[in-house]
């Protein structure tokens, strides 16, 4: 921490004195000579004796500030290598216990996979870092949480297609195997039933007046669910979109290795709501707690959440825990909290407005 002469006790107007005479910092009136002080205009032997003594005193204690700021620092950093090291052991010692042993039907595992198409093209990784080197690294997919490990529960279907769940039943903990898996069992055979011509004109009033764009995605309800497909053609005054999924009808090559065993409860919990589109990031701003006498379960959704439509978010993760977890759980609660905003001071001052000032302000953290 610097100091300023100003910041030495009962100095006041012989600040300038001091300056004029080549005296400028603190360091220098703590160095200083009682005598040289004296022969200056305006002061005495005793307030140069005071003046000297007041900077020599800030200075150790500056030293002080920085030594134990310097300390405490030290201690942070040397914590969190302990804490880094403790959990690096734990992981080996995880790595050594499963170590070619078989990820058996019910276990909640991580998979680390890549995938490719028939030309080779790799559309899937599970690392930002093999994302770079393949030359798909997206940052916007990587805040969605693309890149990284597929939770899975070993056998059950709905968490990878039906070829690789039934390649992971035969595999032990971080085998490595490479295996084709056909459209069959990838991404199913082509569909002509899936694509769909539409008039641009309604085209138009089903995407908000936009004009169709080659290559963009379009969504639109059926029967109470979002189709998604992609404009593929525009002929005639129709618009040709193509609700298979891209790399349906291709066989498709993977890398593929169970590199974990999810084993707490609470931890389970968090991979399903991450599956269910909650930022991992986030995961942990989310209060949980356990009462195993009723099996029930409940998560207190954060502030930052509140104003934002989870209906569909909270119903499914709630199916997903009472499926997959229903040994444990049998009733889901979402607790949600809502404090008490101040009274408007004046009419104009609804209560809208108080929410929507408290998202900017959350907004604002965030971004800072």
């Amino acid at each position: 921490m610097s100091y300023n002469l100003s910041d030495v006790k009962g100095l006041g107007k012989k600040e300038d004195t001091l300056k004029e005479a080549g005296i400028d910092s603190v360091e220098k009136l703590a160095d200083a000579n009682v005598d040289d002080l004296v022969s200056l205009k305006g002061i005495g032997k005793a307030s140069a004796e005071k003046f000297i003594e007041s900077a020599k005193t800030l200075l150790t204690s500056s030293i002080k500030d920085e030594s134990s700021e310097t300390l405490t620092e030290e201690i942070a950093e040397k914590e969190e290598v302990e804490k880094a090291q403790e959990e690096l052991k734990k992981l080996e010692e995880k790595k050594s216990k499963l170590q070619g042993k078989k990820a058996e039907e019910g276990d909640f595992v991580l998979v680390k996979i890549t995938g490719r198409t028939q030309k080779g093209t790799i559309f899937r990784v599970s690392s930002e870092e093999d994302a770079k080197k393949a030359g798909i690294y997206d940052e916007n997919r990587a805040q969605q949480g693309m890149y990284t490990p597929e939770f899975v529960i070993v056998g059950k279907p709905g968490f990878l297609n039906e070829g690789l769940t039934e390649v992971i039943k035969d595999l032990n903990f971080f085998e490595k195997k490479s295996v084709r898996i056909p459209s069959t069992k990838a991404y199913g055979k082509r569909d002509p039933q899936k694509i769909e011509r539409i008039g641009i004109a309604k085209f138009r009033r089903m995407n908000e007046g936009k004009n169709p764009e080659i290559g963009k995605e379009f969504a639109k309800q059926s029967q109470g669910q979002v189709q998604r497909g992609t404009v593929t053609n525009v002929v005639q005054g129709r618009v040709i979109i193509d609700y298979n999924h891209p790399l349906a009808g291709q066989n498709i090559d993977y890398n593929i290795e169970v590199i974990d065993k999810i084993e707490d409860f609470n931890e389970k919990v968090e991979y399903f709501m991450i599956t269910k589109g909650i930022p991992a990031e986030n995961v942990s701003d989310f209060q949980i707690s356990y009462t195993p006498k009723s099996k029930t379960l409940e998560i207190t959704i954060p502030k930052m959440f509140l104003f934002q439509n989870l209906t569909y978010v909270k119903f499914g993760l709630a199916m997903d825990l009472q499926t997959h977890m229903a040994e444990d759980i049998d009733d889901v609660k979402f607790i949600e909290v809502y404090e008490k905003l101040p009274i408007p001071t004046t009419p104009s001052e609804s209560v809208m407005q108080k929410v929507e000032d408290f998202n900017k302000e959350k907004e604002q953290e965030e971004k800072n």
